[in-house]
């Protein structure tokens, strides 16, 4: 589980023999070995759109769709410690809501489905402060219900996932609570870290003990520590891809737990063209 990412290229790294070396022969988990070796840059002078490029070949030999991988880079790569900084133009997803009560995402919920978004300059997220965690807080065990699914970053990334289905459905249940009552997107049940399966479940928050009808699901979790990253505010469509790509470039992400995360959508979130969003990432206790 103690997973993180090449710094460069946003490969995971799993295993000892990705990661790259410094001068003296060290192994270095900043850098996997492919872009970094005896503390040098394999290819020093390649720009942020040929390292997009390059892995967006790779990635299309490895059977992803070209589009999407692309996205995913676009999203990604920007906020990596070797790139931080570089001025980028991108594109992002309109938005719209999906209820006249808290606004529905549009499928930029999880990194793999986001293009980076950018502010009238150009300026890609990397250069509004999220690469960090605004805070650590340590919450008590929860449960939410709603309706949930199996997935995987792979799935959502090729186009065939089932996240923004599944709001949809949650916001055509005759189920919702109050309108003022904070929506969910929860990431639990990890079989393998961000490779792995996982449960996704759209909702809220109930007790404990309370009965819910047989076409509503629930996830329980555990009390937890976690590092709480807050979007910007602005379209929905840009700030949760942002925020999500922060997640994902984070330098420390060997100290995720996968406990179980989860994207909260609070009385902010009512005008989707005006949101802040916070994403929870359960994580070791500081």
């Amino acid at each position: 589980m103690n997973t993180t990412l090449c710094q460069s290229c946003g490969m995971p790294l799993t295993t000892p023999a990705q990661f790259g070396t410094e001068a003296d022969g060290n192994a270095t988990r900043e850098y996997c070995i492919y872009c970094y070796k005896e503390g040098q840059f394999e290819q020093p002078n390649i720009p942020l759109e040929g390292m997009i490029e390059m892995c967006t070949a790779i990635l299309k030999e490895e059977g992803m769709d070209e589009e999407s991988a692309r996205s995913m880079l676009r999203n990604q790569l920007p906020y990596l410690k070797r790139w931080n900084g570089t001025i980028m133009r991108g594109t992002s997803e309109d938005g719209s809501a999906g209820s006249s009560s808290l606004a529905a995402p549009t499928g930029s919920t999880n990194p793999a489905n986001s293009t980076i978004a950018t502010d009238s300059n150009g300026l890609s997220g990397a250069l509004l402060g999220l690469s960090e965690p605004v805070r650590y807080v340590t919450l008590p065990a929860k449960r939410l219900a709603g309706v949930s699914a199996r997935t995987t970053n792979a799935i959502e990334i090729s186009g065939k996932g089932c996240i923004q289905g599944l709001w949809n459905q949650y916001f055509s249940s005759d189920q919702l609570p109050a309108p003022e009552v904070a929506r969910y997107g929860c990431y639990s049940d990890y079989t393998d870290g961000i490779t792995g399966e996982y449960t996704i479940l759209v909702g809220h928050e109930v007790n404990v003990d309370e009965v819910l009808p047989e076409d509503m699901d629930s996830v329980h979790l555990p009390p937890a520590t976690y590092a709480v990253f807050t979007s910007r505010r602005g379209s929905m469509a840009e700030v949760v891809g942002e925020a999500w790509g922060a997640v994902w470039a984070w330098a420390d992400q060997h100290k995720r737990t996968f406990t179980g995360d989860f994207e909260l959508y609070d009385e902010r979130s009512i005008d989707p063209e005006n949101v802040q969003v916070d994403i929870y990432i359960a994580v070791q206790s500081k």
